[in-house]
């Protein structure tokens, strides 16, 4: 080992991921370091950002990043590929083989080397075990997974609007079911009507948000349990007024090629329908290498965001697990979440080189905002106020909101980019089309 470099491994390029290998690249260089980022996708767009993308009102190819230019300029190396297994004995992680489109083998399985090792692998839908959810639903976990909504939606618009050009009489919706009514779900059916609205304009002329049926189904007693009741309530109103039908207390006991039932009985027809109750680790983290995990497949970290099991292994985002002293549940799976760690994560690998004292993590709590396309946003600001929350709505919500991927322009980007892609997003608005249909 002696006169090799200190190896840094960050595996996964969301936002904890991406900030962290940015900041350590900036930090130490490749001199003496030698910093690498594992991620199977090529670009890199803010999680937050997919229901735009899935609605068409975001063309992520303007947004997204691109890992490889992105580690030329931060100082990290960039490797294409997916993690398969930790070997802890020797310090490596085992990387799966990468495959071309056609199935053929491109890089055959190997290992890195590590000193140090963070695991941001993010998370994935949770489907809890209900009958036909893997065949028939649709999810929201990555921009592959956001264009092939995109693209559905826009064949089923389509298709209604030639069978109401043939006959204007006909009975012809595009219907989808959204299961799910937190974040994702809420977001999801918003946007959906603000892009229906503006088909009319790009060729379907006899189409619009009238044609469209969007049904939320909820298993709770409310839509957005993580935000007070009072907000959750004015959440549920826009959705309604949009035209949204929104039905808590819906528990989904199987899905079919054609309909989302429930275990009350009810039948909802949907031509797409998509999967938003929740979210775990990936399922290869189930104890892998022997780490402690979760029933959720998340890592349990220390409250210096090492593993329980192995102190140069760390965990952040999604994936990880950790309960603050005196708190009832862990901290919440948010993008604001994996920032924050990845912050602690930074600073706790350089107390570790430098030999120095490691310190405990301590989530801020900035509180949840909610957007609902150009209609409303809601939500919660400063959660961790003593005495309780402020809620904020309208365009001071929807202008905090934007604010928060402003905010993570800049921790990836640095000040002066940052700044440079804010300013381009406002040229864009203006110049580039209000939908991306293809």
């Amino acid at each position: 080992m002696r006169g090799l470099k200190i190896q840094i491994v960050v595996v996964g390029g969301g936002a904890g991921g991406l900030q962290l290998a940015a900041r350590l690249g900036a930090r130490y260089g490749r001199e003496k370091f030698d910093i690498i980022l594992l991620e199977r996708n090529r670009t890199h767009i803010w999680k937050p950002l997919l229901h735009e993308v899935a609605a068409g009102s975001l063309d992520a190819n303007l947004d997204e990043v691109g890992y490889g230019a992105h580690a030329h300029r931060w100082g990290y190396r960039y490797f294409q590929g997916a993690l398969k297994g930790i070997d802890r004995a020797n310090r490596q992680v085992i990387v799966s083989p990468l495959l071309d489109v056609d199935g053929s083998e491109l890089i055959g399985e190997h290992r890195i080397r590590y000193d140090y090792l963070v695991l941001a692998l993010g998370s994935v839908s949770n489907d809890f075990g209900v009958e036909g959810v893997k065949d028939n639903c649709l999810s929201l976990e990555s921009r592959r997974d956001a264009d092939s909504f995109r693209q559905r939606l826009l064949n089923q618009c389509l298709r209604c609007s030639r069978r109401l050009s043939l006959d204007p009489q006909a009975d012809e919706y595009v219907r989808v079911a959204i299961v799910g009514g937190g974040a994702t779900g809420v977001e999801l059916a918003a946007e959906l009507y603000n892009s229906a609205s503006a088909l009319r304009y790009y060729g379907l002329e006899v189409f619009d948000e009238k044609r469209l049926k969007v049904c939320l189904l909820e298993a709770g007693p409310r839509i957005l349990p993580a935000l007070p009741e009072k907000l959750a309530e004015a959440a549920h109103g826009e959705l309604e007024a949009l035209g949204v039908e929104v039905v808590t207390g819906a528990q989904v006991s199987r899905v079919t090629p054609e309909a989302i039932e429930t275990k009350d009985g009810k039948v909802f027809p949907a031509d797409l329908k998509v999967w938003a109750a929740g979210v775990k680790a990936p399922d290869f983290l189930k104890d892998i290498a022997g780490l402690e995990t979760n029933r959720s497949n998340q890592l349990l970290v220390k409250d210096t965001l090492q593993t329980t099991r192995d102190d140069r292994i760390f965990a952040i985002g999604d994936c990880a697990s950790y309960t603050p002293p005196g708190a009832d549940r862990p901290v919440p799976p948010r993008a604001q979440s994996a920032h924050q760690m990845a912050g602690t994560a930074y600073n706790n690998i350089r107390a570790l080189i430098e030999q120095k004292p490691l310190k405990a993590f301590t989530y801020e709590d900035k509180g949840s905002l909610i957007s609902m396309s150009r209609y409303a946003t809601v939500g919660t600001l400063m959660g961790n106020l003593v005495g309780g929350r402020m809620a904020i709505e309208g365009r001071l919500a929807r202008f905090v909101y934007i604010s928060l991927y402003r905010m993570h322009l800049m921790a990836i980007h640095g000040s002066i980019r940052g700044l440079g892609m804010i300013l381009m997003g406002h040229v864009n608005q203006v110049v580039r089309p209000k939908l991306k249909l293809h």
